[in-house]
């Protein structure tokens, strides 16, 4: 079709018009993206001023109260790993503020990837533990008794690492779970480092350790529900102890309150098996090994216990590094008990059994030396988490005996080094390094630490002097020539069969306060176990050890009837009463150590608050004050006060004894409290003494506690100087158990 004159103009123009509208378009898209990019890059650069400025115009190197804190004089650069210095500790590489994070940020990769791989496989047993270091200094020389160096000579110290722990919860359970606890010294002797891995309980659950999985499998949380955790209140434990009569011993002590120390500080440790001391002669004795706490030998009991675990689950750690750092270190004397084969023949039970002990009165426990711990841990993970003891380390001068449960600890220990540090090198580790010289052809392996010159990596080999260490039959570790005889059979000896006798040994040789807290704790315990078999077998196995604790027992559980009392492999002895099995008939000597808790009020009495404070420190006691608040507690002397614990975080289970200092209206304000209510009751009824004033009669009355008609373990203080002295004397009794008994 024929266009126009006048149409053909207009589309010309159109066209034109389209085609200057498309040019602008592009300009104006390539303008934007300019514009874009030049966005971006401002934003990236400031980005990176904001992150290079790091901190404030006004921070300086010390400034502590600043986010981005920077180096300068004495405060080191933070580094990588690889020692590249850190500009920006607190903000990722991004592109743009809110853009995504680079890959390329080295420095964040890896510092997440050491914390993804901070923690290493916790002990099967034992996680729960807490160390610190120290001496052991001998008394006098034993050579007598043993070639080992470390008690060669009067006064010669080496230098030790302990570990305390309980066995069955995991490394995140409370302090105070009923439970036996590890006592493992490992001294760095100059003749090698000898471990002795022990227990604060003299005799051990089984006989034979192809049973000890079985026990530690019973006692963790049950596998189908993973709780109970770090108690033995559950079925399956009883029900594997009431199959396994050699335990009844060991209950006996961990159901006492030997199971829920006051103290690391407080409690005793034990070798538990019967090892050997050899002389430079090779003559040979039979030796147990004792540590004896120097502050005595203290339980709390199970209702305090309890609600400690509530207050402070870290009780026994912050005890043992409070008293480390305040200079009131804890000391242990290190006794012998030594014996010989005619000795060993004639006592009743077999040495090797580890159900079984000496008792004192049988053979003395002869002090040779003492443990001080006076340096607390530097770093937590490092030393006592990576720590290895191994019941195999051992130095000339001692040796094994036959004991089957020891032999298989010996296998036990060392192969669970590899599996929770992750290589045969953990000797290397500081904590676990010798402190004599080391020489050796071992070599290789993960994370080796050292790199041995020369060409020799064997023996015997002909390089000379070049050709590294060789065996020295003059010092080197040699067996104790024991002669054996006998057919290799899958048995028990006969002379391991009395599972009753010390059991009941244990249960006579305890007061009449000790008996009653054994027997409520199995009555606690088998209250949480659902199957009634099982409870009837345990208080059939307790008939064989005395009818009077399987009847409290039983009473305690509701059983109507007694069960016949089990089957047993020999007939039970009646042995002599030891009084060295018992805590209470043992007191200590002074209130040393111990912490005093004082409830004060605003204008306390200065006077009488200086009396127990001079009277307590005296005493070498800790003094701390307890208050409705922190802040704003001056005496009558308008004096601040320095409040260690707020009534409702510092109940009196945190304390040995407590004292009451309080004004009249003070009184009539704490009454009013929860927490200070609880603070007076839970002191009166886990019979710990008490010293009060007059004014604070309301906050007894407030709980139904009159200590003028029931005075046991209480004192009214007045402001004569004798009453806060009379006060601590009366401490010494550690606790007014007839209060407990008569109400």
């Amino acid at each position: 079709m024929a266009t126009s004159k006048k149409t053909a103009p207009k589309k010309a123009a159109k066209k034109a018009a389209k085609k200057t509208a498309v040019k602008k378009t592009a300009v104006k898209k390539a303008e934007t993206k300019t514009d874009q990019n030049k966005t971006i890059e401002r934003t990236v650069t400031n980005r990176i001023t904001a992150t290079n400025q790091r901190a404030p115009s006004n921070a300086t190197p010390t400034d502590d109260s600043a986010t981005h804190q920077l180096a300068g004089g004495d405060v080191a650069t933070l580094t990588t790993q690889q020692g590249v210095a850190v500009a920006d500790d607190q903000n990722s590489l991004t592109v743009g503020d809110r853009g995504p994070v680079s890959l390329e940020d080295f420095q964040l990769r890896e510092k997440i990837f050491h914390f993804d791989h901070e923690r290493i496989p916790e002990r099967v047993v034992h996680a729960r533990g807490y160390g610190a270091r120290g001496y052991f200094e001998n008394y006098e020389s034993q050579s007598h008794l043993t070639a080992a160096g470390l008690f060669g000579e009067a006064g010669k110290r080496t230098e030790v690492f302990t570990r305390f722990s309980t066995v069955a919860g995991s490394a995140g359970s409370p302090d105070l779970a009923r439970d036996t606890r590890g006592f493992a010294v490992k001294f760095y002797t100059e003749e090698g480092n000898w471990d002795l891995v022990g227990n604060n309980i003299p005799v051990f659950f089984i006989q034979d350790a192809i049973k000890f999985p079985d026990l530690i499998h019973s006692v963790k949380p049950e596998p189908h529900s993973g709780f109970p955790q770090a108690q033995s209140a559950h079925d399956n434990f009883w029900d594997f102890v009431s199959l396994m009569p050699e335990s009844m011993h060991h209950l006996m002590w961990v159901m006492s309150d030997r199971g829920i120390p006051r103290s690391f500080r407080m409690m005793e440790g034990f070798g538990v098996h019967t090892f050997r001391f050899v002389t430079a002669d090779g003559e040979s004795s039979y030796v147990k090994f004792h540590w004896k706490p120097k502050l005595g030998v203290q339980s709390v009991v199970w209702n305090e216990a309890v609600k400690i675990n509530g207050a402070d689950p870290d009780y026994h750690r912050r005890d043992l590094y409070n008293a480390i750092d305040s200079g009131d270190l804890p000391e242990w004397e290190l006794g012998v008990q030594v014996f010989d084969d005619d000795f060993a023949d004639r006592f009743e039970f077999d040495i090797l059994d580890a159900t079984k002990l000496i008792p004192e009165e049988q053979v003395a426990v002869t002090p040779i030396g003492k443990m001080v711990l006076n340096k607390n841990v530097d770093n937590f993970f490092a030393e006592t988490e990576q720590v290895a003891f191994c019941t195999q380390n051992i130095v000339p001068g001692v040796d094994f005996t036959n004991d089957p449960l020891l032999a298989g600890r010996n296998f036990s220990y060392l192969d669970t080094q590899l599996k929770r540090l992750g290589s045969p090198n953990f000797t290397h580790i500081p904590v676990n390094a010798p402190r004599c010289p080391v020489a050796h052809f071992q070599q290789d392996g993960h994370m080796a630490m050292q790199a041995p010159a020369g060409r020799a990596n064997y023996e015997p080999n002909g390089w000379g002097e070049q050709g590294g260490p060789r065996e020295n039959p003059e010092t080197g570790f040699q067996s104790f020539p024991a002669r054996e005889t006998g057919e290799k059979r899958k048995v028990r000896p006969e002379s391991f069969a009395d599972h009753y006798s010390q059991a009941r040994q244990f249960y006579r040789s305890q007061t009449e306060t000790e008996q009653r807290h054994l027997a409520d704790a199995i009555s606690f315990e088998l209250s949480k176990v659902d199957t009634i078999t099982i409870r009837t077998k345990v208080v059939a196995s307790l008939r064989n050890v005395h009818e009077t604790l399987a009847q409290d027992v039983a009473d305690g559980l509701g059983m109507s009837d007694l069960p016949e009392a089990a089957e047993t492999a020999c007939e039970p002895i009646d042995l002599d009463v030891a009084d060295s099995l018992s805590m209470l008939k043992n007191p200590p000597a002074d209130f040393a150590g111990r912490r005093l808790g004082v409830l004060v009020s605003d204008g306390v009495d200065a006077s009488l608050l200086d009396a127990v404070g001079r009277a307590a420190h005296d005493e070498s006691m800790t003094v701390d004050l307890v208050a409705s608040t922190r802040m704003g507690i001056a005496d009558s002397n308008e004096k601040a006060l320095e409040i260690a614990e707020k009534i409702d975080g510092g109940p009196s289970v945190l304390f040995d004894a407590i004292v009451v200092l309080v004004t009249d209206e003070g009184a009539s304000e704490l009454a009013a409290m929860p927490p200070a209510q609880d603070f007076v009751s839970d002191a009166h009824a886990h019979g710990k003494f008490v010293g009060y004033t007059p004014s604070a009669r309301p906050l007894f009355e407030a709980i139904g506690i009159d200590p003028v008609a029931n005075p046991a373990g209480y004192i009214e203080l007045d402001d004569s100087p004798n009453t806060a002295a009379k006060l601590i004397e009366m401490c010494r009794g550690i606790r007014a158990w007839d209060r407990t008994i008569d109400g």
